[in-house]
């Protein structure tokens, strides 16, 4: 479609470039509501279990599969829709992911058994999987250089406020609706981004002529899937057994075969030469460690809140948003920090921050109340205000815009399985030290999780003494854990810091942007 030079509604390439996009600050506003809204589902589905359990008869399997259908779909997809954004247009990329989420939330919502409904998650999958590489990536476009890191901040600043802002959504909706609305409530926000979407935000697209790249995306989609789905079978059976090994053998044999086919292939996917870019590997790295830390120091200490100091979970949401408050205060300033010391110093700070909060919430007790904790989810909110952001600014910056589509999806997938292995890692530290401070003569199986050994506790001879001693247990792998996310976090700044402190000019070449409205 051809448009004047002179509408500011529409800008030419150069335009778009020099001066950002006049509708940049709306438009980011409508891509932080779609990426809150994909963020929020996982989080919100977990507080919604124990309902769909009862509703829908649900087994242990069927619920494993209701959460991990989404997060194996959105790994082993998220490589490839950030390439297909990049091949035929971010702003397509949008409206299908936006549309395939919105739908398989309304098949969620009225799902009448747990195949319905671990099928819609699945769908639910596709559409995030093209959702959340195109976000970013259209930032990249609409934005000038100079005005990126205030924007990937507030990015930054929305994802992290939606994981603390599922359980407070979730459990309230849960207290006056059945559970499907935790679905339903994505129908009238996607129905909002669907338009605003189609409205006011630039098609772009990498203006390089690639053939598809169809033995990468094959290999892409077996790494992110087998990886993720052996790492979040740990859980249930354990690092030696056959049902982790061998999915994590197949995704690294899919890695290494994929490593080698983009090495060689004509119009790779993923162009693997970035990674001798330091500055990119840092960025990528110090990202995934991020997540890594967050996820599974977070997903333990949300169980200390309900299962040691009694909190249901709409309380608990409550208890951790001083985290989300912080984020979103520290990044205000994150940009000019970003500024003043650049990434290396920026990251490596925040990082040392985190850690810090880490160790103060290792310090917690099992009788010391809600005060203690405080300090210590201030300090990681502020921590990861500041990290996030230059991370993924490092990132973006490293590469030439026309691929954003690609880096981002590569950022999301290592977040996702950074995700998988905090959680899957700290709590195997943390179920090991716990399984040996337990009473000996609680039954067997009271180990694989602080739920069932506080029941078991409760109908113990002496009661009371026994589930304050399983709460101790708890407490003591908790904070044993807590200090390896500490450990892990600091460890990423280490990485940044000796990774990105050279800062390279990275290729720009003007992002092919057409009408607001038009394709």
């Amino acid at each position: 479609m051809h448009t004047s030079e002179h509408d500011p509604a529409h800008p030419t390439p150069g335009v778009a470039a020099e001066q950002g996009h006049p509708q940049r600050w709306i438009i980011l506003a409508v891509l932080c509501l779609s990426l809150l809204v994909v963020v929020l589902d996982n989080t919100v589905l977990n507080v919604a279990i124990p309902s769909i359990t009862n509703s829908l008869g649900a087994s242990t399997a069927d619920i494993q599969w209701m959460i991990n259908a989404y997060s194996l779909v959105l790994a082993g997809l998220l490589l490839t829709t950030g390439s297909l954004s990049d091949r035929f247009g971010r702003k397509r990329s949008l409206l299908i992911g936006l549309v395939l989420f919105t739908g398989g939330s309304a098949f969620a919502a009225f799902a009448e058994t747990s195949l319905q409904l671990i099928i819609a998650r699945g769908g639910m999958g596709v559409g995030a999987a093209f959702l959340m590489p195109g976000t970013l990536a259209v930032l990249m476009q609409i934005f000038t250089p100079q005005e990126r890191p205030k924007a990937i901040a507030a990015w930054s600043a929305v994802a992290m406020m939606g994981l603390a802002l599922g359980p407070v959504v979730g459990g309230a909706l849960l207290e006056h609706f059945w559970w499907g609305s935790v679905f339903l409530i994505n129908l009238p926000v996607g129905l909002l981004a669907i338009t605003a979407i189609a409205l006011l935000v630039p098609e772009s697209k990498d203006p390089t002529s690639r053939r598809a790249d169809v033995p990468g995306v094959l290999l892409s989609m077996v790494m992110g899937i087998g990886i993720v789905y052996g790492i979040v079978s740990v859980a249930e059976h354990g690092w030696g057994s056959t049902q982790v090994l061998v999915p994590l053998a197949i995704g690294v044999a899919a890695l290494t075969g994929f490593i080698l086919w983009e090495r060689r292939a004509a119009s790779p996917m993923l162009d693997v030469t970035l990674f001798a870019n330091k500055h990119f590997t840092g960025a990528v790295a110090s990202g995934a460690l991020i997540a890594f830390a967050l996820a599974g120091s977070m997903f333990l200490f949300t169980q200390y809140l309900q299962f040691v100091l009694g909190y249901d979970p709409l309380e608990a949401g409550f208890r951790v948003m001083p985290l989300a408050l912080s984020v979103l205060v520290i990044n205000a300033v994150s940009p000019k920090v970003l500024a003043l010391l650049g990434a290396a110093r920026t990251v490596l700070i925040g990082l040392c921050v985190v850690a810090a909060g880490f160790v103060a919430l290792s310090t917690v007790s099992a009788d010391g109340g809600y005060a203690p904790t405080l300090v210590g989810m201030i300090l990681i909110g502020m921590g990861v205000g500041v990290a996030m952001p230059a991370s993924a600014n490092a990132l973006m910056s490293a590469i030439p815009p026309e691929r954003a589509g690609i880096a981002s999806g590569l950022m999301s997938t290592l977040q996702e399985a950074g995700n998988a292995l905090g959680v899957a890692i700290l709590g195997t530290v943390m179920a090991a030290r716990f399984a040996a401070d337990l009473p000996p003569f609680l039954p067997d199986g009271s180990e694989r999780s602080v739920g069932l050994a506080l029941g078991a506790a409760a109908q113990a001879p002496d009661a009371p003494n026994v589930i304050v001693t399983v709460q101790n247990a708890f407490v003591s792998g908790m904070s044993f854990s807590l200090v390896c996310g500490a450990v892990a976090a600091l460890g990423a700044g280490v990485v940044a810091w000796t990774m990105l402190r050279q800062q390279p000019t990275a290729g720009v070449t003007s992002p092919v942007v057409t009408g607001a409205g038009g394709q």
